[in-house]
């Protein structure tokens, strides 16, 4: 079924359906009247020579430049090419048809003035699958991602670049090869394309997909290695969480009990010690409260989705144009920087527990380094080095984005969002995690090997998973394909699949 546009309805589940699996999109019938009421109010303003932003002026700190007729008709496509001033390599696919999907949503408000022709044609292009290459860097993140946007608007008057069925052409050869008619930009057009921050929201959008499913993974590795470590379970009691209040944590140590549910470990058969180390315990509070913050990135995600971001605002039913800056990126990346930081938190704590199943002072029995020929061979020793390695990356790219300002345009735009780092950095920590919770699954997996009791039942199907993956260590071998076979693994989601199937769906928040 089709994705129906009308600017209220978007969530990160949609976006995402679109942005990745081609979900077909269409407008509502009501945002299609909008944005062309819009238009008409526009276009009687422009008629009666009112002064508007954009319009019928420069931009930045030309705003008190005033065109005449004839600039106005040209001025939309040299401010495109402007502004296409991004660098480095194209943005992924799915990147680039999130920021179009969250571009025509804002149009479908009824308060952008673009023509409806415009917005049609980001329909189109997103329905027969033709995407315009969009440099992934240049975006400071206020007066929206003017850099990366302007690649779009490109494509309206039949230039720029585009991806279209597996090759990258020119744009007005892809729009042809498609049927899409070039719509060209007329007064306020390329405008309405480009002022707001539709690509670093979108990439947030989909790193926010993939954040709920990297976190239920990190609980099942931890599921796991507390298991093989012969721990405390009273810790996991959510009536303990209920106490306290918080809603992550509640949850986590929710899912937690249930991936362990059936383990001997919970019917007294195994001898446990009174209290664990804090990593060990803190498992529900810590990825509870990175459950926490992630439900406000998805919130803040959410409203910007569906909100008007644009400058400036037309509103035909107040007869009224407002000037002001709902383009700025803050609102967005912060939750979203804040989100690659917790993510890391969550990974500094996997870590942890990787420590505690190698170290034999710590692992309640473990053979050293999990191998059984300690000295002649170092087993899993190195591979708590490469998971080191990668945590210290991820805490490099945890230093905030969104106090970075740097001033543009004269200073006339003195406060930036650096959004567009918030969301990339983010991203990258993401895929870093992937392999850091890699290692812990393997190490974990290793360690139930050495155990004799009976481990809860979502426990022993995400052994099992790894399995498949990555052989026992016996003796030592090269350890870099299991790590990358790994690393590949979580993202694929299969060991989550396979312990769901067994427990039932975990809780995502």
């Amino acid at each position: 079924m089709a994705v129906v546009l009308t600017g209220k309805d978007l969530t990160i589940d949609t976006i995402e359906a679109v942005a990745r699996r081609g979900e077909k999109v269409e407008l509502h019938p009501d945002a299609e009247a909008r944005i062309k009421t819009c238009r008409g109010f526009l276009e009687e303003r422009i008629e009666a020579k009112e002064i508007m932003y954009g319009v019928n002026t420069g931009i930045g700190e030309f705003s008190e430049v005033v065109l005449d007729d004839e600039q106005v008709k040209q001025f939309q496509k040299y401010l495109i090419y402007n502004h296409s001033a991004g660098i480095g390599e194209p943005a992924p696919i799915a990147h680039v048809r999130a920021a179009m999907l969250l571009r025509t949503n804002v149009h479908a408000n009824g308060h952008s003035g673009g023509r409806p022709e415009i917005t049609h044609t980001l329909l189109a292009m997103l329905n027969k699958q033709v995407t315009p290459v969009v440099c992934e860097k240049g975006s400071v993140g206020a007066c929206g991602d003017l850099a990366p946007m302007s690649q779009i608007a490109l494509l309206m008057m039949g230039e720029g670049e585009a991806f279209y069925e597996g090759q990258r052409l020119q744009g007005g050869v892809a729009l042809e090869k498609a049927g899409i008619p070039v719509p060209g930009l007329n007064a306020r057009d390329g405008l309405a394309v480009i002022n707001g921050s539709n690509l670093l929201n979108g990439i947030g959008a989909l790193t926010v997909y993939d954040a709920e499913r990297f976190i239920k993974q990190a609980e099942i590795a931890a599921a796991m290695t507390l298991e093989a470590l012969k721990g405390n379970m009273k810790p996991y009691d959510p009536r303990l969480h209920q106490l306290r209040g918080f809603q992550g944590a509640v949850t986590s140590a929710s899912n937690l009990r249930r991936i362990m549910e059936g383990s001997d470990l919970l019917t007294g058969k195994e001898k446990v010690k009174v209290q664990d180390a804090y990593s060990m315990r803190s498992t529900p509070q810590v990825i509870g409260a990175a459950r926490d913050q992630m439900r406000w990135t998805r919130e803040q995600i959410e409203i910007e989705a569906n909100g008007v971001g644009d400058n400036p605002i037309f509103l035909p039913e107040d007869q009224t144009v407002l000037t002001g800056a709902n383009f700025q990126g803050t609102p967005v990346s912060l939750p979203i920087d804040t989100l690659g930081a917790a993510i890391t938190m969550v990974c500094v704590l996997s870590e942890r527990r990787l420590n505690r199943l190698t170290n034999p002072a710590l692992s309640a029995g473990l053979p050293p380094f999990l191998t059984k020929g300690a000295g002649m061979f170092s087993g899993l020793m190195l591979s708590q080095y490469t998971a080191d390695m990668q945590i210290v990356e991820q805490k490099i790219l945890s230093a905030p984005a969104y106090i970075q300002s740097i001033p543009a345009a004269a200073d006339q735009e003195d406060f930036v969002s650096m959004g567009m780092n918030s969301s990339l950095k983010t991203r990258q920590i993401l895929d870093v995690a992937a392999g850091i919770l890699g290692i812990e699954f393997m190490a974990a997996a290793q360690a139930l090997d050495f155990r004799t009791f009976s481990p809860g039942r979502g426990t022993q199907a995400a052994r099992d998973t790894v399995r498949k993956h990555v052989e026992f260590l016996d003796i030592d071998r090269p350890l870099y394909p299991d790590h990358n076979s790994m690393m590949a693994l979580v993202p694929k989601l299969d060991i989550l699949a396979a312990v769901e199937e067994e427990v039932g769906e975990l809780d995502t928040y």
